[in-house]
């Protein structure tokens, strides 16, 4: 008799625990049901992901966010030139790119796809208890966003919102093109408050934004990031790691991708 993922040990059959959050989404996608026949039957060899619309929001916030790091932080390690005004105008950007994300996700987007539901909190909480070599019922596959994407969707909400509302403020400290100059427009402890809040929101989004390169050059998430350029992912791909029940195929007869 064949034992599957245990071994024998002292006459008792003793399940290996995963040792790593890795072989639990591994042996979860191994466990989790499979897309019956005709559905896979159905599904194009490019699954569409992103629209073009989309991913140019993606690209444009992309470069303003970084362009906003580094004239925040080049001076400070001795890299002298006008930051205030590129700094100033890349704020600009990224805050009229996500007031335009926030319309076009509301209107024209599913716009609670990238938020976690209750089948995303039940899964984790059955990955967890397998990775702890307790018994529970395998995991679902994901979504259009797995769970990880949702939180970190919400983090960087949070980190990108401090730093806008902060950095409005703090632009009329100095001369720029968008307000006159008012430095006594509070109080010298609100605006150490506010600053402290700004440099805080500034040193999260370095940690996003490099977890977000990070996990987007790992070979296991290319998939991921090759859709974000050229708007969709494979067959195979999607497959693995998704459910076409939680995620219908969207193609050319239905509806633009989301």
């Amino acid at each position: 008799m064949v034992l599957d993922l245990g071994f024998v040990h002292r006459g008792i059959v003793v399940p290996d625990r995963p040792r790593n959050l890795a072989e639990v989404f591994a042996k979860s996608r191994q466990s989790a049901r499979d897309a019956s026949p005709p559905v896979v039957a159905g599904i194009p060899k490019h699954v569409p992901r992103h629209s073009l619309v989309a991913r140019l929001f993606h690209w444009v916030m992309a470069a303003s966010m970084f362009t906003l790091l580094f004239t925040a932080f080049l001076p400070k390690v001795g890299v002298q030139f006008n930051w205030v005004t590129y700094h100033s105008i890349a704020g600009a950007v990224l805050t009229v790119s996500i007031l335009f994300h926030i319309v076009h996700a509301s209107f024209w987007l599913d716009f609670w796809s990238i938020w976690p539901d209750k089948t995303d909190l039940q899964d984790a909480k059955r990955r967890v208890r397998r990775f702890f070599g307790l018994s529970a019922p395998p995991p679902r596959r994901f979504a259009k966003y797995p769970l990880e994407n949702k939180l970190f969707h919400g983090v960087i909400i949070l980190c990108a919102l401090s730093a806008i509302l902060t950095g409005v403020f703090m632009m009329s400290r100095v001369r720029t093109v968008f307000f006159p100059r008012n430095p006594y427009l509070f109080s010298d402890m609100t605006w150490g408050l506010m600053y402290v809040l700004h440099g805080l929101a500034g040193v999260g989004l370095i940690a996003l934004v490099m977890m977000h390169v990070y996990f987007g050059l790992r070979p296991e998430k290319r998939p991921i990031t090759k859709s974000m350029i050229f708007g969709w992912m494979d067959r195979d791909f999607y497959l693995e790691e998704h459910d076409p029940e939680r995620w219908p195929v969207e193609t050319s007869s239905t509806s633009t991708p989301k």
